[in-house]
């Protein structure tokens, strides 16, 4: 089976929450409309742009975040998307990376290995996730992890243990 995929590579400004969903939404249709792509890629973080630090503390960047990616949802139709956000649950904040497809949030995958090293210090925001995330697209078992998560041997191994035959990592 072909899969098409065509990555994002924007110029995403930290805290920009709407200009951030504008471009996200601009490549979507790019992606969509002019390259015919399956799916289109985005980065780490992508709706507040990386790295967010202290506005991660903040309760109504979680909100626009949120208002955000219904927004991308809503226009969603005919591509998947991958990309990056912080995703609060049960009282807890994740590096979290979505696929969106047919108006909604498919599949969502919590980074692992969380860095906390010199310019890094996710650890003071983020929970660790703790599992693989898979689906099938196009015929194509997909699994996703965020940035430091390649670099160690555990995710990849719980991808592939998962039947993946495609691993994205998006950082």
């Amino acid at each position: 089976m072909r899969l098409r995929i065509l990555i994002a590579q924007l110029n995403l400004l930290v805290g920009d929450l709407a200009g951030n969903r504008d471009k996200v939404l601009a490549a979507l249709r790019t992606g969509r409309d002019e390259y015919g792509a399956d799916l289109v890629v985005f980065p780490e973080l992508t709706l507040t742009g990386y790295p967010p630090e202290d506005l991660l503390l903040r309760p109504e960047l979680i909100a626009r975040t949120e208002a955000a990616l219904a927004e991308i949802c809503a226009q969603t139709h005919g591509i998947a998307l991958v990309i990056g956000y912080p995703r609060a649950a049960l009282g807890r904040l994740y590096n979290a990376a979505g696929v969106i497809a047919d108006g909604r949030i498919l599949v969502e995958y919590a980074k692992q290995h969380l860095p906390n090293y010199s310019v890094f210090d996710e650890k003071r925001y983020f929970q660790a996730g703790g599992g693989p995330c898979t689906l099938d697209l196009k015929g194509v078992r997909i699994a996703l992890t965020v940035c430091e998560d390649i670099w160690e041997e555990g995710p990849a191994r719980q991808a592939a243990e998962a039947g993946a035959s495609l691993l994205i990592n998006i950082n």
